[in-house]
């Protein structure tokens, strides 16, 4: 029970957020209390404590196997995250000095298994009156070790909370005012469930929600229109007639859309822009581990796609991240779980369109998670997001969500 509770203080600020629960104050004293409890845990404290962060941050992972006909998988991906950070956390346990706990957990902050990088240490931070670099997170864990290095000390022990004064350094005392650029942008929220999104026979219906979105933003005088990630459920440089008339839109409107490109035999998750009739394309950079690759030696990757998803080959990517020129201002371009990843922030980038389909995972506190990350890189690299989604998590993220 011991472990169940430090994993609840941990992962207090997701569900505080997924509920409209947030208070600065009680998120920093949680946040504060999973760290500070750690130092003292026990080795079955801390690997249990693990397996139930990997419960409540990534139940929801398997259910995209769903819609890869081995729904039965389900149970067995949730039960992977659940060992993995048992034994990330078990980790802890390797020495009972504090300043070396404190050294391990501040490594376990650059720790990413198989590529997955959606447990941040640091994250439980972005709601509170502390900062998130990696300086002020070192100064909170050397301010946790400190305290109970002074508890075990006997001729010190009186002063073992003076440490809690340094803490002071750690706060976020301003935020930067950052600048939203100079034209009107329209962000979609669509509501498709997954298991409809790809039907044949609901295609067309999709195609002209999407236009009348398009054509919504244009009677209302915005400059541009974000769709989702995939809003358009095909390989749309194939479909030549869906193009033509994307572009006829694009002389009154600029028009970024997500959707699949095949080219040379390969295949991409890309954004495609329309403006004045041109179209440009942004490919995928980062992909999503075992959901459009396998993080496995290119024989394994083979073995498990042809067990598992019908022979389908993993996506293809970018060389580098992609910007769209949009009435003389720059915006990088992320989809989906780019969002979340520091390649895409290269070069602190001022202003992103993101774009996701968070059906894959609905319901759950992924749209949630995502978009707490989001505020994680967009506070590190001082960037505003504006982020069109399918299924939740729409909106504007800055430095003051």
């Amino acid at each position: 029970m011991q472990g169940l509770g430090l994993a609840l203080l941990f992962s207090f600020f997701i569900y505080a957020e997924v509920y409209n629960y947030n208070y600065k104050f009680i998120n920093t004293l949680t946040a504060l209390g999973a760290f500070y409890f750690m130092f003292s845990a026990p080795r079955a404290v801390l690997v249990s404590m693990g397996g139930f962060v990997g419960l409540l941050w990534f139940y929801w992972i398997g259910y995209s196997f769903e819609y890869y006909n081995v729904g039965w998988m389900a149970p067995f991906i949730t039960l992977f995250f659940i060992l993995l950070y048992a034994l990330l956390f078990w980790t802890v346990s390797l020495t009972k000095q504090p300043y070396l706990r404190a050294l391990i957990i501040f490594v376990l902050s650059f720790v990413e298994p198989m590529d997955w990088n959606w447990l941040q240490m640091e994250l439980p931070f972005i709601q509170t009156y502390l900062g998130i670099e990696k300086w002020q997170y070192a100064l909170i864990l050397i301010v946790l070790a400190s305290i109970h290095y002074l508890k075990k000390s006997a001729p010190y022990k009186k002063f073992q909370w003076l440490p809690l004064l340094l803490l002071l350094g750690a706060i976020n005392y301003t935020t930067p005012t950052l600048t939203p650029p100079s034209i009107k942008i329209k962000l979609y929220n669509s509501h498709i469930l997954q298991a409809q999104k790809w039907k044949k026979e609901n295609r067309q219906k999709i195609i002209e929600e999407n236009f009348s979105f398009i054509k919504k933003a244009i009677h209302e005088g915005y400059d541009l229109v974000v769709l989702p990630e995939s809003a358009f459920p095909l390989y749309l440089n194939k479909n030549y007639a869906l193009i033509n008339r994307l572009k006829y839109y694009s002389r009154k409107i600029d028009i970024i859309t997500g959707a699949l490109l095949s080219e040379n035999s390969q295949h991409f998750n890309v954004s495609y822009h329309f403006s004045n009739t041109k179209v440009d394309v942004a490919k995928k950079l980062v992909l999503v581990p075992f959901g459009e690759y396998i993080p496995l030696p290119k024989f394994m990757q083979d073995i498990i796609n042809k067990l598992f998803f019908d022979g389908t080959a993993d996506f293809a990517t970018a060389d580098a991240p992609t910007d769209f020129n949009i009435k003389g201002i720059s915006f990088r371009n992320a989809i989906c779980y780019e969002a979340t990843c520091e390649e895409i922030y290269a070069g602190d980038p001022k202003y992103i369109i993101a774009m996701s389909n968070n059906g894959w995972f609905y319901p759950s506190i992924e749209p949630t998670l995502q978009n707490l990350l989001m505020q994680f890189y967009a506070r590190k690299h001082h960037s505003i997001i504006y982020h069109s989604a399918n299924m939740g998590g729409a909106g504007v993220v800055n430095l003051h969500n």
